[in-house]
């Protein structure tokens, strides 16, 4: 197996689920990054499934002692709105987690959604190049299976370029590797991704 090259930065060096900083995330890591200066004591942060939102929202709690929401998109009316109050009174900075803009959630409460279409709004995009590649190459190497070392650029060029299917695709093959006692070669990824579905898929 060969070393992971990252070109870009990591937050919470000494982990190895360190959230990796890219193009697809490096506004939604400076903006929390900057919460001293946000205009109000809340802000908003959205994105696709496994793309770190919780990883950076522990990052974002450990720097400014603030409260996060998690899935605040399914959270009641009352609830959100009594939390807002409290954190605009205290001045403890809040951060609302879900997976679409605030515009889209059930919100009933008026005064809720405008408050909500005030508030700063940050997302996490799906992974650029460069991400998915260390993503693919991490979970590989994470898993213990031996792989070739063409394999993390094969799959970066065929699967979807998408947090849960990198996530899916190398647990899949994983468990392919360790079940036949294999390495996973080219070879060995079409055979198991043909048999799973994950087909069809860009020609060499």
């Amino acid at each position: 197996m060969r070393q992971i090259s990252l070109p870009f930065d990591r937050l919470d060096q000494g982990s190895a689920d360190a959230f990796l900083v890219s193009d697809a995330n490096r506004i939604a890591v400076r903006h929390l990054e900057g919460w001293q200066s946000w205009p109000l004591a809340i802000s908003v942060l959205t994105g696709p499934p496994l793309s770190g939102r919780s990883t950076l929202a522990r990052h974002f709690v450990a720097m400014s002692g603030g409260r996060v929401i998690d899935d605040a998109q399914g959270q009641g009316d009352e609830g959100l709105f009594h939390a807002w109050n409290e954190a605009q009174t205290a001045r403890r900075p809040l951060l609302l987690i879900g997976n679409d803009p605030p515009m889209q959630w059930p919100v009933i409460l008026p005064d809720l959604r405008s408050r909500l279409a005030a508030a700063p709004h940050v997302t996490i995009g799906q992974p650029d190049e460069a991400l998915a590649l260390a993503l693919i190459e991490r979970a590989l190497s994470s898993a213990g299976a031996s792989y070739a070392a063409d394999l993390p650029e094969w799959l970066l060029r065929r699967i979807e370029r998408s947090y849960v299917a990198i996530a899916a695709v190398t647990q899949l093959l994983d468990e392919a590797a360790l079940s036949s006692g294999r390495k996973i070669s080219v070879a060995m990824a079409k055979e198991a991704l043909h048999a799973a579905g994950f087909l069809p898929i860009l020609p060499d």
